[in-house]
């Protein structure tokens, strides 16, 4: 039974948690050192402008970081849901399964805002803008919720229809 609504919500938890990983998560602007910060999923850069924030062709990328794991626990992420999706016929193992997408979530969360708030001192100038790859895993978790509430919902139906028996 693939076409329950709790597989609607589990479809769009596996969406942003992808999308998060096209987004920037946290992004600044120098304007007196014409330097741009940005940081995604999968790194975090410095680039020197030369003074001109529309032209693109002459930008120097002064220091770059990795922040691969990042990445990988918003793809873990991806992977939880899809897989939860398929395991319609057990619902315990989807409900832990759920629960398991949550701490991925949580990760790359407190991850994120360690590294936002790590940059923001190493250029205390000025303040930095989240972005929306930073809200893209809010909006999972509490997706997530959702589809674990109509998950335990099913559940409960089951059982009760298994007493009447």
């Amino acid at each position: 039974m693939i076409q329950r609504v709790q597989t609607i919500f589990l479809m769009l938890i596996a969406l942003c948690m992808g999308l998060m990983l096209a987004y920037y998560i946290w992004g600044e602007l120098i304007p007196d050192q014409n330097r741009v910060i940005s940081f995604s999923a999968f790194k975090m850069e410095v680039i020197d402008t030369q003074g001109t924030l529309q032209n693109v062709s002459d930008d120097v990328v002064v220091d770059s970081q990795n922040t691969w794991y990042i990445g990988a626990l918003a793809i873990l992420s991806v992977i939880t849901a899809m897989f939860s999706i398929f395991m319609f016929k057990n619902r315990l193992t989807q409900m832990k399964l759920g629960a398991l997408n949550s701490l991925f979530m949580v990760a790359t969360l407190a991850i994120s805002y360690l590294h936002i708030n790590r940059f923001e001192k190493i250029f205390p100038e000025t303040v930095g803008q989240t972005q929306l790859g930073f809200f893209l895993p809010v909006a999972a978790m509490l997706l997530n919720m959702i589809a674990n509430r109509f998950i335990r919902k099913d559940e409960k139906l089951v059982k009760s229809v298994d007493r009447i028996r």
